[in-house]
């Protein structure tokens, strides 16, 4: 009989850690390894079933002890902060375990620091984890490959007022495949929080738009304009629980790969 993958989740009671620890909890075949909260923070030692909302509890507390919860862990699934985030892909690289990232607002710094960990971790990092996102990147892909630069692509996006980083690394994903069908590095073609006497439109620039408030969990449109005509792709997101089944798809989907770097594309197996 196999044995159950054990996971471990970063930001326990949060609200993404909450959801992934029912979800551990109701599927078959994975185990809850334990849930790393920050020191300090009052969940410590708060049984993770209790923080979940379970029936019952798991006879796990939440701990600040990554380096112990990650060596005895299969996985881990991480949506936190990117100052975490890269530490934790040093302890994964160590334990030579999948580390699932779901973290976004990293700079290059700390992506060549989680390039470096995947050296020897199993590493899935993903500005957006559900199956709907990923198909909307390849479409977007296509779609600017097809149109070409004549094509004016913004790319408008809106959360819940408590997200701290923009543009959403959803965006950022939808304009890297955007630029990708066009054939351009997307960071010396983007546009960002324009304001005042900006000049005309930069011809083929993708322009980003971060809109926040209330309890939006995730809206994204595509907007592809030219003269008289206009074409949008948008992506709706109305439960967390999309992102956190995608987390556990790549936890799963990540047992025995061996060491790189893989996005959910390679997960879905999306071209």
């Amino acid at each position: 009989m196999a044995q159950d993958i054990r996971i471990a989740v970063t930001g326990a009671g949060g609200r993404m850690g909450r959801t992934l620890i029912r979800l551990i909890a109701e599927t078959g075949g994975l185990a809850l390894a334990g849930g790393l909260e920050a020191e300090g923070s009052p969940h410590l030692g708060s049984d993770l079933g209790t923080l979940a909302g379970l029936a019952e509890p798991l006879g796990v507390a939440a701990t600040s002890d990554a380096l112990t919860l990650i060596k005895d862990a299969d996985a881990l699934i991480d949506f936190s902060v990117p100052s975490a985030t890269v530490e934790f892909a040093a302890l994964t690289a160590q334990a030579r375990i999948v580390h699932v990232i779901g973290t976004t607002g990293f700079t290059e710094e700390d992506e060549a620091r989680i390039e470096a960990a995947a050296r020897h971790a199993t590493i899935v990092k993903a500005g957006n984890m559900s199956l709907g996102v990923n198909l909307l990147a390849a479409l977007a892909r296509q779609a600017a490959k097809a149109l070409g630069p004549d094509w004016d692509i913004e790319i408008v996006e809106m959360h819940h007022r408590h997200k701290v980083d923009a543009p959403s690394g959803t965006a950022l994903l939808l304009g890297e495949a955007a630029a990708e069908g066009r054939g351009i590095p997307l960071g010396e073609n983007s546009e960002r929080g324009r304001d005042g006497q900006t000049g005309a439109r930069s011809k083929g620039a993708i322009g980003f738009a971060s809109l926040r408030g209330g309890s939006v969990v995730g809206e994204h449109d595509i907007i592809f304009a030219t003269e008289h005509e206009r074409i949008v792709l948008r992506h709706v997101a109305e439960d967390r629980g999309i992102f956190a089944r995608g987390a556990l798809k790549a936890a799963t989907w990540g047992q025995g790969k061996g060491p790189g770097l893989f996005s959910m594309a390679d997960v879905l197996g999306i071209e």
